[in-house]
């Protein structure tokens, strides 16, 4: 089995779609992640706030950071969110990804997303699944 952290870094390291989103990881750990993205000026919806989808990414990064710990690849099975409070450009996000439930091959995670106050903006829930699949090389 690969080191817990070595699967999420590797997955990290093709994970183009965060990359261009500017998203930094701050934390990866088994069960336990934390991702950081600045809202920026095409990120923001026609209201002038940053767009769900997008806040939705942050955290499913987070996500599939905490539930990536073995030497197999594991994929969302499903996943919610409630959004709290809206954001604007120029604002730091932080998604704090934490492993709350785990029976066999499924997790459930939770992850809130927070502003650079500290005020929750976000509550995404994460159902895993953990596949056969090895992790590619």
């Amino acid at each position: 089995m690969a080191p817990p952290a070595q699967s999420a870094e590797q997955m990290m390291r093709r994970d183009r779609a965060s990359e261009a989103l500017g998203m930094t990881v701050v934390t990866s750990e088994p069960g336990h992640s934390v991702v950081t993205m600045i809202v920026r000026d095409d990120m923001l919806n026609g209201y002038a706030i940053t767009h769900g989808g997008l806040v939705f990414a942050l955290a499913d990064t987070a996500f599939a950071i905490a539930c990536n710990d073995s030497d197999q690849v594991t994929v969302a099975a499903g996943a919610e969110i409630t959004f709290l409070k809206p954001t604007e450009l120029g604002q730091l996000l932080t998604a704090t990804a934490v492993l709350r439930s785990r029976s066999g091959r499924s997790g459930i995670y939770d992850v809130q997303v927070t502003d650079a106050d500290g005020q929750v903006v976000a509550e995404f829930r994460g159902h895993s699944r953990r596949t056969n699949t090895p992790i590619p090389a």
